[in-house]
């Protein structure tokens, strides 16, 4: 087996003395004079001893420094991988369009900036391209539509402008495009619609116009669609019921209209449905017998007036169930299998009475929002087994009375507790204090008397309260956060005092 090479034994040391500080603990096994041996992300081609492979990712840990343009002189290179890192900032050098054998580059979650070089277009073996997750700026370099194998582009969650250039349209061998969460803008392109081994669309959280161009709704191998968050207008089409292999379909925070397409109850595949935040009117007709993969959906703020929680959501085995101003009525009605429930939003709807019996089983809920309605009776008590996963709870702006069950106390896992904006009496529990996992209480505008237990010294993770117009009295606990929040989290009782309010007075 032959030894390192001298000449990228040289470069790879060349990139460890650009970064200044690595806690990743991958940097101090490169040691010795043998790259190809024990030197952490290495690989190398055991009978030239010229490296191959270099992949630094890890979990935990950063480095910062810059990427040095010495990695260019690994002319053998065929993978290179440095994701992760947090802090390596700078460009993306010049040098690299050296390594002409590079099939995956992986430059992501770092805090690269400046322009997409236009130079990696020399990189003609290149497949996979990821840039995810960095500060780069300007638009996309039209020559990168020239690497005609590339089969994966990820670019998402940058500072990048522009249309997506014309030339994009060669990379007839995509099989995945992620331009997330960047500034796009324009039509989206309808060349797309060529690419058929496409399995991964996500054009998210862009500024995209238009219509959905047709030609998208004939990938029937797309896995993925991802379109939300842009201003998309106009109708969705039949041909929506292509897409045979579909899994996850996202349209929500568009200006999409209408009523959804029969056709889309043909989507055999599809568990995850994301509508919200658009205009649609209607729901398709067979939509009670047709999605059979179903498990998530979300229809939140349209026009749909549904009256009740339709009978083909409650009955099935549903993850994620979010109905947010969809002009629901009437007492919550149970579901028929309450234990596979993930996530519940029903706020923002006319719900009236009490919820007693109404969380019974939902024992695997995370995150549960009943927030703007018209529910009255009693916060329920929280057994040990009545959602004990519970991370997120938000009974705000409706009209509960009686006081908070001391069983709250029960729910260990909740980060954030929303009661506030209701008709809530009587003291504060004392086993509140137990609820270590807090992050964000409010219990603004209630009834609420007494003091804010001592117990509450407890609660080191509170980022955010409010008692804001309550009938509390006596001293805030002087620990931190309690006694570092700003003072309106605390205004508007009768008599509280200690910091950040004056202090109490001593008799």
């Amino acid at each position: 087996m032959a030894g390192c090479s001298v000449t990228d034994r040289a470069a790879l040391l060349d990139f460890k003395a650009s970064i200044v500080r690595d806690t990743t603990g991958i940097l101090s096994s490169w040691v010795g004079t043998d790259c190809c041996d024990g030197w952490e992300g290495v690989d190398c081609n055991p009978q030239t001893g010229r490296v191959t492979s270099l992949q630094l990712e890890r979990p935990h840990g950063v480095m910062k420094g810059t990427i040095s343009s010495s990695l260019g002189n690994l002319k053998f290179l065929q993978v290179l991988v440095i994701s992760g890192m947090k802090q390596i900032t700078g460009t993306i050098p010049d040098s690299l369009s050296n390594l002409v054998h590079l099939t995956q580059l992986y430059l992501e979650d770092n805090m690269l900036q400046g322009r997409i070089p236009s130079n990696l277009s020399q990189l003609r073996s290149l497949m996979a391209l990821s840039l995810n997750g960095n500060n780069f700026t300007g638009e996309l370099p039209p020559q990168i539509g020239f690497i005609s194998g590339l089969t994966q582009i990820n670019f998402g969650r940058n500072r990048l402008v522009g249309t997506v250039p014309a030339t994009y349209g060669y990379l007839t061998k995509l099989q995945a495009l992620d331009l997330s969460s960047n500034q796009f803008s324009g039509a989206i392109p309808s060349f797309l619609g060529k690419f058929q081994n496409l399995t991964l669309l996500d054009l998210s959280s862009n500024q995209f116009t238009g219509e959905i161009p047709v030609p998208i709704w004939g990938l029937s191998n797309l896995l993925d669609l991802y379109l939300c968050n842009n201003m998309l207008f106009g109708q969705v089409p039949s041909e929506i019921g292509n897409l045979r292999s579909l899994n996850s379909l996202s349209l929500s925070g568009n200006l999409l209209t209408g009523i959804l397409p029969d056709s889309i109850v043909k989507l055999q595949k599809l568990w995850y449905l994301n509508l919200s935040n658009n205009a649609f009117m209607g729901l398709p007709n067979g939509i009670e017998n047709g999605l059979p993969s179903l498990l998530s959906i979300d229809l939140s703020y349209n026009k749909f007036q549904l009256e009740t929680i339709p009978n083909w959501i409650r009955n099935r085995e549903m993850r994620d169930v979010h109905l947010a101003g969809c002009g629901i009525k009437g007492s919550p009605q149970a579901f028929a299998k309450p234990e596979t429930l993930n996530s519940l939003n029903l706020s923002s709807n006319s719900l009236t009475g009490g919820i007693n019996g109404f969380l019974t089983n939902m024992t695997n809920l995370v995150s549960l929002d009943l927030s703007k309605n018209k529910i009255t009776g009693f916060i329920p008590e929280f057994g040990k087994q009545t959602s004990p996963n519970l991370k997120w709870l938000d009974l705000s702006n409706n009209g509960f009375s009686g006081q908070i069950p001391s069983s709250i106390s029960n729910l260990t896992a909740l980060k954030r507790l929303d009661l506030s904006r209701n008709q809530i009496k009587g003291v504060i529990p004392d086993s509140m204090g137990q609820m270590a996992s807090l992050v964000w209480l409010d219990l603004e505008h209630n009834q609420l008397i007494g003091k804010i237990p001592e117990t509450f010294a407890g609660l080191s993770k509170l980022g955010h309260v409010n008692f804001r117009v309550n009938k509390l009295c006596g001293e805030i606990p002087q620990e931190r956060p309690f006694n570092v929040f700003k003072a309106v989290a605390y205004a508007h009782n009768l008599c509280l005092c200690g910091k950040p309010l004056p202090p109490c007075k001593r008799l």
